[in-house]
């Protein structure tokens, strides 16, 4: 039963209250399937109306336990969305998710196994948004730690999709370089919501909306690229993808039960020539630049 994985639920699961609330503080959950909750804390009420899914393999528990620990802390209902052992599909489901020849002609490397399992993945968040009847998701992995207030980022988000619901599609919460961000305006004091110059290369957490799963779920499977690059595509999919600033979460620890998907890519970058490896690094590099600049004259 896919509510098992729920930290936070009604009936036969237990909530457990924020750290820091009172004794008499209560989590309440709308639906058991979404960990919606109302949480009170010291006479205010705070409303999390989005479910947030934190994609976790089922052999990396202590990956779990630490970013369980991180959105307890912060006061945030999470729900655990297992993720997909790419190293373990068979050669034909491989087959049936992977398009070979489009990797060749459009991306910058083969995927290795584990980048397909991420892929699907974040697919399967996509099509939980869409079961849930929510109107976004917040999708986290599972090597995150919090360094702000992350309730009060997703509560600003939330009302910002309440007052523009046709603004954004996906709003990137993490970037390891600094982003310029374009069309910026305050969307509550203390966050400041923009188009980014370049959509980060990474899907450590981003909020999603309906609009923008159904765009995504479109698309793929069949998948070519990683899911990060993917987004970095948006014109491809007719996504709109905004950043918030100040992040308020960062990259946490990254061992693992079984390798990193970093590791996978290493091991298979030594099958092809170093000539071959340039010239698709390149190509995707010319390609992604000169696509993105039309998309930002078209407005996009």
């Amino acid at each position: 039963m896919r509510a098992s994985g729920v930290i936070s639920a009604c009936g036969a699961f237990v909530m457990k209250a924020a750290v820091g609330a009172s004794n008499d503080a209560r989590r309440l959950c709308s639906n058991p399937w979404l960990g919606y909750a109302i949480l009170k804390d010291k006479g205010a009420t705070r409303v999390q109306d989005w479910p947030v899914y934190v994609i976790n393999m089922d052999s990396n528990e202590t990956r779990l336990a630490r970013v369980g620990a991180e959105l307890d802390g912060a006061g945030v209902a999470w729900t655990r969305l297992p993720a997909v052992n790419g190293r373990a599909l068979s050669e034909g489901d491989l087959a049936r998710v992977y398009d070979v020849r489009a990797n060749r002609r459009y991306a910058r490397h083969d995927l290795v196994p584990p980048e397909i399992g991420c892929y699907l993945s974040h697919i399967k968040a996509a099509e939980w948004l869409l079961e849930s009847g929510a109107e976004a998701a917040v999708v986290l992995e599972d090597d995150l730690r919090i360094t702000g207030d992350f309730a009060a980022t997703l509560s600003a988000l939330q009302d910002d999709l309440q007052k523009r619901p046709a603004a954004w599609d996906m709003v990137k919460l993490f970037s390891f370089k600094p982003v310029r961000l374009d069309q910026a305006q305050t969307i509550r004091q203390g966050f400041t919501l923009g188009r980014p110059d370049r959509v980060p290369s990474t899907t450590l957490g981003y909020v999603l909306t309906r609009a923008g799963a159904e765009k995504i779920l479109a698309k793929v499977p069949p998948i070519f690229r990683p899911v990060d690059e993917d987004h970095k595509h948006f014109w491809e999919f007719d996504l709109r993808v905004a950043m918030i600033a100040p992040q308020t979460i960062a990259i946490g620890a990254q061992e693992t039960s079984d390798g990193t998907v970093g590791d996978s890519r290493k091991k298979m970058a030594q099958k092809d020539p170093i000539w071959v490896r340039l010239w698709r690094f390149g190509r995707y590099r010319v390609n992604y630049r000169l696509h993105l600049a039309r998309a930002r004259a078209k407005g996009l």
